[in-house]
């Protein structure tokens, strides 16, 4: 099924050095943008992530040290990545939980503050999991009916993702061919900050979602213990939910 789309559609998966947010850094980024007249463009990039790669991550997506030691680092392609992926919605397998925040951290770091607030978030994981409960390997054989090849290939898993969603939308009558409701169909929860530890509660308001406070709306923890917010942000937190709890301490501090 041809995608519905009022804004480009960028695919994208992330090759990286580990599954820490904060810590671990992309070495390989790949993406299948997709404009609404059908037209598709494809690229990928390896990027030197400034640290060692570990082997247990070598083992899976295949890329060494030596790979990417004179590619360029995030920082150095970020201003020309965020120009790419202007005024387009944003979709992968997992992206929600993975590569969405750590792609902001690594823009962060590099001094570029990209604006995702009116974007459109649409995780085929979350769809797939929603109605089959499987992997991105199971979902392209479902799907499709064609094998991964070059899994942990980031090129090979962008653009089985893209397909994966077309199949989705042909399987399934009831989902609507609609990135605003492919967005909110595919989200779990509605976060506040990209990581999830704040999210809107039931009457809209942000409460946080780990720890002590959790459950308890933000601005009254910071009322009420002043030191939280200098924990937070001492603390091994991504950069963007350090940001975004400052945005809230300010609003609130400038509403008074």
């Amino acid at each position: 099924m041809q995608l519905n789309l009022k804004n480009p559609l960028v695919f994208f998966d992330l090759e990286t050095t580990g599954i820490n947010i904060v810590k671990d850094r992309i070495v390989e980024i790949s993406y299948v943008k997709v404009f609404p007249n059908g037209k598709e463009e494809v690229k990928t990039r390896r990027i030197n992530p400034e640290m060692p790669i570990p082997a247990e991550s070598t083992a899976i997506h295949g890329i060494t040290d030596e790979d990417v030691k004179d590619c360029p680092t995030f920082k150095e392609i970020a201003k020309s990545l965020a120009a790419q992926i202007e005024g387009c919605d944003l979709a992968g397998f997992n992206s929600n939980r993975f590569d969405i925040p750590l792609l902001v951290e690594e823009f962060l770091r590099a001094g570029v503050d990209i604006d995702l607030n009116k974007r459109k978030f649409v995780d085929v994981q979350t769809i797939f999991h929603k109605m089959e409960q499987r992997t991105l390997a199971a979902a392209y054989k479902f799907y499709c009916d064609k094998s991964l090849e070059n899994a942990h290939s980031a090129e090979a898993d962008t653009y089985a993702t893209y397909e994966v969603l077309k199949a989705q939308l042909d399987r399934y009558p009831e989902l609507e061919n609609d990135i605003k409701y492919l967005s909110e169909f595919s989200s779990f929860n509605t976060n506040v900050d990209f990581a999830g530890r704040m999210v809107y509660n039931d009457k809209g308001e942000e409460v946080f979602n780990f720890g002590k406070y959790k459950g308890q709306r933000v601005e009254d923890v910071l009322k009420n213990d002043q030191g939280y917010y200098g924990w937070m942000m001492q603390g091994d937190f991504p950069l963007n939910t350090k940001k975004v709890l400052t945005e809230i301490k300010l609003r609130n501090f400038n509403s008074k």
